[in-house]
């Protein structure tokens, strides 16, 4: 539920939000971008440098990630990634948060982001003197927060989780009695309320991809398509949610198109994950949830505008120049790794992954 004594709206979240426009990168002729991805693997191997990516990110970056022994995941693999991996720089492309996450987990290496404005606006609409104010009015719940928010909210945190492991986690607390206050997104508070049943109060924030998909306009495209399996991520809102035939983190809606029998999936998520699903299931047919229809802005048309902001051009730029590195004070750090260190213990004992395995 949401706490109506703390004043401040969902409206007034979204009005944080500045939506930055879709950068414009030059096109590439095949063999341009054949050069531009060896030089690239060079600086790395120079650098002992390694690439972590997120599921959303442009096609060529994850594919060049993968190339060159660096990680393709959700933020729960990529936040694990860095820890073992046997390099000097992480280079995380996708959004601050994961740079800043990496960097808390890993001190002691050089963490780099091809663009350190590469927000998020979950994490835009948490900022920490509000969410403090928050936390302080409930002192008796436990404070979860979703992996797409600052260093400095994590720090304020009991726990931080991502899509892919907060419902077992909120489970584990409502097995110990407890309440939980949950920040920053709102559909997938509430969806998580809803399967647990547990005492939860819920920041009013909101992913502006996710937010973005029509309920009447998914209605239309399910009955054009009924053999289609419509998968959904729960930072979507509800009226999305309830035509899911599976709801899940980045890594489950990977797994179904892998592994499920039927042909054809309406995806509702960024379709930068289409890349992905596409290397594991080739023959598939793919098709985007509706962002068009009664009330459409499409300011993000399903494709995170911050996410575009990583790109083999401004890869290759930030190797060359070493700039743009993630810097976090040091007592934010040390409290920031508490909330992350007890997901990750939590993940391992549970044999949680953000990250598809295929099976062979």
């Amino acid at each position: 539920m949401i706490d109506n004594d703390f004043q401040i709206s969902a409206e007034a979240i979204r009005k944080r939000i500045k939506v930055p426009e879709h950068p414009l990168w030059p096109e590439l002729t095949a063999d341009e971008k054949k050069a531009l991805k060896e030089r690239i693997k060079k600086l790395l191997d120079e650098q002992n440098a390694v690439v972590v990516a997120h599921y959303y990110t442009d096609g060529d970056l994850q594919e060049l990630t993968e190339e060159t022994g660096g990680c393709v995941a959700d933020s729960l693999e990529m936040a694990n990634f860095g820890t073992t991996a046997d390099a000097d720089t992480l280079i995380v492309c996708g959004v601050r948060f994961m740079g800043e996450t990496s960097k808390i987990l890993n001190p002691e290496k050089r963490v780099l982001m091809p663009d350190l404005d590469a927000s998020c606006s979950l994490d835009d609409g948490c900022p920490i003197d509000l969410f403090s104010k928050f936390c302080d009015a409930h002192p008796d719940h436990t404070v979860v927060v979703y992996a797409n928010t600052s260093a400095a909210v994590k720090a304020r945190a009991d726990w931080m989780v991502t899509s892919g492991i907060a419902l077992p986690i909120v489970e584990h607390l409502k097995a110990r009695g407890e309440k939980v206050l949950w920040a920053p997104d709102l559909h997938l508070g509430h969806y998580i309320e809803k399967v647990t049943g547990v005492d939860m109060l819920l920041w009013p924030g909101s992913c502006v991809v996710h937010e973005e998909f029509k309920s009447v306009a998914l209605e239309r495209l399910r009955r054009l398509h009924p053999d289609a399996v419509v998968l959904v991520h729960p930072e979507s809102p509800d009226a999305i949610v309830e035509q899911a035939d599976v709801v899940g983190s980045t890594t489950r809606l990977i797994q179904a198109v892998a592994e499920m029998q039927e042909k054809k999936f309406i995806v509702a998520t960024d379709d930068g994950i289409f890349w992905k699903m596409k290397q594991l299931a080739p023959a598939k047919q793919l098709i985007s949830a509706p962002t068009t229809g009664e009330g459409a802005s499409c300011e993000s048309c399903a494709h995170c505008p911050w996410m575009g902001m990583n790109s083999l051009q401004n890869l290759e730029e930030l190797l060359l120049k070493g700039n743009n590195e993630i810097v976090i004070d040091a007592d934010i750090r040390e409290k920031a790794l508490i909330p992350i260190q007890r997901m990750l213990d939590f993940a391992n004992q549970h044999n949680i992954s953000g990250k598809y395995q295929q099976q062979s």
